[in-house]
């Protein structure tokens, strides 16, 4: 909770003067022994800190949940999240969302304002799929128009050719590819806008869990291209709602 909040829950009579000095005294860190939530991080970075949930018990997520809606924390998102850990944060937020095929859940109870212009998620295939509802979900959550176009690898390249329009009206591109990542190239040398790759571990053996894609990417002889850690299809909608929301 911000200095703000502390102060206008004073003067609604929700916490006493002592509550209000307490919890100014900790700012800007809540520290609940297995986690420590940075609540200012949304004024400082723009997002609330999001919350991993890959590895953590549902107690865990739970406490960590109830602390931020004690804190009147209106937006909250949770990546890598199974459905019980759904189930867990709706007994808290009724209006909680579960997006299952990226295992993301979100609160949006104050929603961002819109970013202007859309970021368009493109993906090599079928199988990037759940990294590319990361990076959607992601963009999203933050207030972004974000449009679709999925199955358009190089292995069928006229099928990107088709798409052109899409890539045309985006003000940033998420590229998502696995085997060995050689979309993210071409799209790169179809745009003057920021391409942001992301490489999967989807392939064979040679792919070695996405290794040969994140190469490849590196390696891109395209001008304008970025590129993100494997499946980190958070990364890459965080990133993008970055750069989108510098276009007025």
């Amino acid at each position: 909770m911000d200095i703000v909040k502390i102060l206008r829950s004073l003067k609604d009579g929700e916490i006493s003067v002592g509550e209000a000095a307490g919890k100014i005294r900790y700012l800007p860190l809540e520290d609940l022994k297995y986690a420590v939530i940075d609540y200012n991080r949304e004024l400082r970075a723009g997002c609330p800190e999001v919350i991993y949930g890959e590895g953590k018990t549902l107690e865990q997520i739970k406490g960590i949940v109830e602390n931020m809606a004690e804190n009147k924390a209106g937006n909250i998102l949770i990546t890598r999240a199974e459905r019980d850990a759904y189930e867990t944060v709706r007994e808290i937020y009724p209006n909680a969302e579960y997006f299952p095929v990226c295992r993301i859940i979100t609160v949006n109870e104050n929603p961002f304002p819109k970013n202007k212009g859309i970021i368009t998620v493109f993906s090599a295939g079928t199988t990037d799929m759940p990294v590319c509802e990361e990076a959607a979900a992601t963009a999203e959550f933050l207030g972004n128009n974000v449009e679709r176009v999925y199955d358009v690898g190089v292995a069928g390249l006229h099928r990107l050719l088709s798409r052109l329009d899409k890539i045309k009206e985006a003000n940033v591109l998420i590229v998502v590819a696995g085997m060995e990542g050689a979309l993210a190239s071409v799209v790169g040398g179809l745009t003057d806008k920021p391409v942001i790759a992301v490489p999967t571990s989807v392939g064979y053996g040679a792919n070695f869990g996405g290794m040969s894609a994140l190469l490849t990417m590196l390696n891109s002889c395209a001008s304008g291209v970025g590129v993100v850690n494997i499946n980190n299809g958070f990364g890459a909608g965080y990133l993008a709602n970055n750069i989108n929301k510098l276009y007025k």
